[in-house]
């Protein structure tokens, strides 16, 4: 189900306008919501493609509150969270990033794979992941008391932790700690029918073999196949491609450059898809 976000015509803030289709596994809505009313900061832990980013779509469209997400990655510096100064004709302007932006309008904001930005973009978010709740701008002398509404979100893969790639305890703390992953068989099916508009058959037969793909990890399959990778595959079984041919590119080709994985993967989709 396709869902439309919109821009703030002044600040460029997000609105999910229409409801994300998102299918609760456990607790995880009644826990963001205790936590969003005390405005207490939310880290989402759990490995690609098992739902983190649509639940934070859904809980935004919930809560009726824009949302500003920020993929990080290893060249994301502080002053791309906080802001800069441009130069405009004889002039030197501020402009707020979009964390700053978010914190003086009230937005969510979520630093997607927190883990892959530099290490001194986590110390910026500590002042607002306490009861302090402000921001400070080094750059301006100054700093921002947060909105009412201001919520800081993180997440990040803990499968791809590393010696250098991990949050320290001590930020690790500050947050309400929220794990996600595959949901179970039934529920799985369920999205993928739902998501990729296929019946219940090829739904169910394209998650029994995901089951069994995913012990792949083991032999060293970097990325497991993820709910959204089985969503791509439904989808292109709908637009009429054959279900191999859906598998080939929507799982194993994305997955994986090894031609023995990639025959592995091959086969155990075959197995549930011999014609």
């Amino acid at each position: 189900m396709s869902h439309h976000v919109q821009a703030h015509p002044d600040r460029q803030l997000r609105y999910v306008t229409a409801e994300p289709f998102y299918q609760p596994v456990g607790s995880e809505v009644g826990v963001f919501m205790a936590a969003w009313s005390r405005r207490l900061p939310v880290m989402l832990k759990g490995p690609t493609g098992c739902g983190k980013t649509r639940f934070l779509e859904h809980m935004a469209w919930r809560l009726k509150r824009p949302l500003i997400t920020v993929s990080c990655h290893e060249d994301l510096t502080s002053s791309d969270l906080v802001g800069r100064f441009l130069i405009e004709g004889d002039a030197t302007v501020w402009q707020d990033g979009p964390l700053t932006r978010a914190v003086r309008e009230g937005a969510i904001c979520y630093l997607d794979e927190i883990v892959e930005a530099r290490t001194d973009t986590t110390v910026v978010i500590h002042p607002l992941t306490d009861h302090r709740r402000h921001l400070p701008i080094d750059k301006l002398g100054t700093e921002i008391a947060a909105h009412p509404d201001f919520l800081l979100v993180i997440s990040y893969n803990p499968g791809y932790q590393t010696v250098l790639k991990d949050l320290k305890p001590s930020t690790k703390q500050r947050f309400v700690g929220m794990n996600f992953s595959y949901p179970s068989p039934a529920v799985e099916s369920g999205i993928v029918m739902k998501e990729a508009g296929i019946d219940t058959r090829r739904s169910a037969r394209l998650v029994e073999a995901a089951a069994r793909a995913r012990n792949l990890r083991d032999q060293g399959l970097q990325e497991v196949t993820s709910t959204r990778a089985l969503v791509y595959a439904g989808t292109l079984m709908a637009a009429g491609l054959e279900p191999m041919e859906a598998v080939e590119a929507a799982i194993v080709s994305p997955q994986t450059d090894d031609v023995e994985l990639a025959s592995a993967l091959r086969e155990i989709f075959q197995a549930f898809f011999p014609d």
